[in-house]
């Protein structure tokens, strides 16, 4: 099965909703398809940046790719119930490297 990696920026929380809820709302949208391998906060020039590692069922290259991407909008849709988000990135491991799709 490939693997693959979301990064998403966080810009801010909405009202009412407590750090953690970020992180959960990522993970439980993500869940629903794939299994999530891993799932980290960084601060990234200041700025906190979810990263979940998930795999894909195996199939054709591009059909991977676009789960993927479905996938990881999803999640963003889930956490911007709760919070700001910024930049959004979809990367696939190949060859033991993370290469953007």
């Amino acid at each position: 099965m490939p693997s693959f990696q979301t990064k998403l920026k966080i810009t801010g929380l909405k009202p009412g909703n407590p750090p953690e809820s970020v992180m959960a709302a990522a993970i439980e949208a993500l869940e629903t398809r794939h299994h999530v391998e891993s799932n980290q906060l960084d601060i990234v020039g200041g700025v906190p940046q979810l990263s979940l590692r998930f795999m894909v069922d195996a199939r054709d290259y591009t059909g991977e790719n676009d789960e993927a991407r479905t996938s990881a909008a999803m999640m963003r849709d889930a956490v911007e119930r709760v919070a700001l988000t910024g930049s959004l990135y979809v990367l696939r491991r190949s060859r033991g490297r993370w290469a953007p799709i």
